[in-house]
């Protein structure tokens, strides 16, 4: 009799156990990218929206970027997980000659786990990301794109480039999630760095373009909660890298500084992280807090003191 009830209390303790192992931390995952975010400039600027996330959950300002700083090579290790001396993206263009990254994205990683996945920006360049079969839904709204002049430096080297404003993309992500509440989600905000290279790092322009940005989200965040996963979602913002007069690849703290801000299930509550956070830490937290293992070994670490 003893020994039948051991069994049966090592059957209760595995049929509960299973399932908790197996269930995802999170439900939905929402990576925001702030393009040229500058952390000293982002608490500057009239960002209600942000401020109230850190407020509600857990950051950092002093989180890095990696070399070089620029905005394809950055997000590549954001997406991926790993620097960029192994993704091989180090160019800042849509360059289709160039090819698709060959490095595995989260995007693949969801999608072998049965995952659904979405991607909207601001910039033609992250075509490189996308690898066949990876992503359900890319949305980069050409129609309603401009064409800026812009120097990754703030030299006089200069390139065009179409850009999609904040609240262009903040429509489109808003309704493909209440229709289709996508699991991981990668949103591109690119105001503050084509203003920030127009006018400058700091300047009364770029205020405006970071609270434009600000607006952008409140629409994603109205979304998320009107769509009904607020509840089981995480949403993590940060930035490619920051800037410094017009450019950003000079390699200063202004350029390599960027937020990194975790809000929603399981996320502790005014928490300032102490330790180092990268880029790259990035992709490695998503997918943990999605439960699933990466395709391949990554730079990047989970951002564990976030999360209680």
């Amino acid at each position: 009799m003893i020994n039948f009830i051991r069994r049966l209390i090592v059957l209760i303790c595995v049929c509960f156990a299973v399932p908790l192992l197996a269930a995802p931390r999170a439900e939905h995952v929402f990576i925001i990218s702030i393009d040229g975010g500058n952390p000293d400039e982002i608490q500057k600027s009239e960002m209600p929206v942000l401020k109230q996330l850190v407020e509600e959950g857990s950051h950092t300002w002093v989180a890095e970027t990696i070399t070089p700083s620029l905005t394809l090579p950055a997000h590549t290790s954001m997406l991926t997980g790993v620097r960029a001396e192994k993704h091989k993206i180090l160019w800042n263009n849509w360059t289709p000659s160039n090819g698709i990254v060959q490095v595995p994205t989260v995007f693949g990683a969801a999608k072998q786990a049965g995952l659904s996945t979405a991607m909207f920006v601001g910039k033609e360049k992250f075509r490189h990301l996308l690898q066949p079969g990876t992503v359900d839904e890319f949305n980069l709204n050409r129609a309603a794109a401009v064409v800026v002049s812009k120097s990754d430096s703030g030299g006089a080297e200069m390139k065009k480039e179409g850009n999609v404003f904040a609240a262009i993309v903040a429509n489109d992500a808003a309704d493909y999630i209440v229709k289709k509440k996508p699991v991981l989600s990668f949103i591109h905000f690119t105001d503050p760095d084509t203003v920030g290279h127009k006018y400058g790092w700091g300047s009364p322009e770029q205020r405006k373009a970071f609270a434009d940005t600000d607006a952008g989200l409140r629409v994603v965040l109205k979304a998320i909660r009107i769509s009904g996963i607020a509840e089981t979602s995480v949403i993590i913002i940060s930035a490619d890298h920051g800037g410094h007069d017009r450019g950003h690849s000079g390699g200063l703290p202004a350029d390599m500084h960027i937020p990194w801000i975790a809000w929603g299930k399981g996320v502790k509550k005014g928490f300032k992280i102490p330790v180092p956070v990268n880029t790259c830490d990035t992709a490695a937290t998503a997918l943990w807090l999605l439960d699933v293992k990466p395709i391949s070994p990554m730079d990047g670490r989970l951002v564990s003191s976030a999360f209680n």
